[in-house]
């Protein structure tokens, strides 16, 4: 991969780590399910216009929409209201890799693999640690707000079969499409359950930084952040773009440690490396059998 190209990879792994912080700024004057109605809305209806409908079926498009804008954004925006804090949010739900993966082999009938137990193993006892501290302390991380994050990923992961069962459309496309049908359930829920008021005086108080940071949501994330990573899948293989993916909790603990102060406390660190330690043996293990065998042959 050039120079110029693993640098737009590093900026869009940034920008999506860095986006965990940004949320939290947003969420300091905007509800929760109202910041994710305006992601969606803004990273759809000026897209509509420019964008051609992918190659999917509606009802693909509809259920895409749902599960990742309802599902995984809306639980997401609900738990770093105040039951999880930025960093935290951005390394647990990371666990959409073994949840993605479970859910395939379960409908491809498909055996776990020795390092798929092992990769799971080292997640999950970073996941017991983190709830841990959940239960005896609270400060960074609630029981409810690991419930969410983890109910959060678990959608986000149904929202990977779905978008893999559409076949080879236009990622950008199928991202701004399926943001439509995000739209009108987001915005029924946030005027049910946070109500005409709130939504009025969270408009009302918000200033240029919650602005910049539900623009930064949509065009940032969505529109350059799916461009870009798309851009680099179809010019180089997956096995040397998706591992770049496994930075996004650095970026998301290391900026919410400089812009918000989040303490990375000795046992965040020590979650981290257990949590990033079951990814990275995920997603390279492979790689490196294939590179023995074919060193070997």
């Amino acid at each position: 991969m050039p120079a110029r190209h693993l640098l737009l990879a590093v900026a869009v792994v940034a920008v999506w780590g860095s986006n965990f912080p940004v949320i939290k700024i947003a969420l300091d004057h905007l509800p929760p399910l109202l910041l994710a109605t305006l992601r969606f809305a803004l990273a759809a209806l000026p897209a509509l216009w420019l964008i051609r409908r992918p190659k999917a079926r509606w009802r693909n498009l509809a259920a895409y929409g749902l599960l990742i804008g309802v599902g995984q954004f809306g639980l997401l925006f609900i738990a770093m209201t105040r039951f999880i804090s930025p960093g935290l949010a951005s390394l647990v739900i990371q666990i959409q890799v073994f949840f993605t993966v479970g859910l395939a082999m379960a409908m491809a009938g498909e055996r776990v693999r020795a390092y798929q137990v092992l990769a799971m193993l080292l997640a999950v006892a970073g996941i017991a640690l983190i709830g841990w501290h959940a239960v005896t302390d609270g400060a960074s991380i609630t029981p409810i707000g690991l419930v969410l994050i983890l109910l959060a990923a678990l959608s986000w992961a149904a929202g990977n079969i779905v978008s893999r069962s559409a076949g080879r459309v236009d990622a950008v496309g199928y991202m701004v499409w399926s943001s439509l049908f995000a739209v009108p359930p987001l915005l029924l829920l946030s005027l049910w359950l946070e109500g005409w008021p709130a939504i009025r005086a969270g408009v009302a108080s918000a200033d240029w930084a919650t602005w910049a940071a539900v623009l930064w949501q949509a065009v940032g994330n969505t529109l350059f952040g799916y461009a870009a990573w798309a851009w680099l899948l179809a010019r180089h293989p997956a096995a040397s773009v998706t591992p770049m993916a496994l930075l996004v909790p650095i970026f998301g603990m290391g900026t919410s440690a400089l812009w918000l102060g989040e303490s990375l406390s000795g046992w965040k660190m020590v979650a981290a490396l257990l949590v990033m330690g079951g990814l990275t043996v995920n997603v390279l293990w492979p790689r490196l059998q294939a590179r023995w065998r074919a060193a070997r042959d």
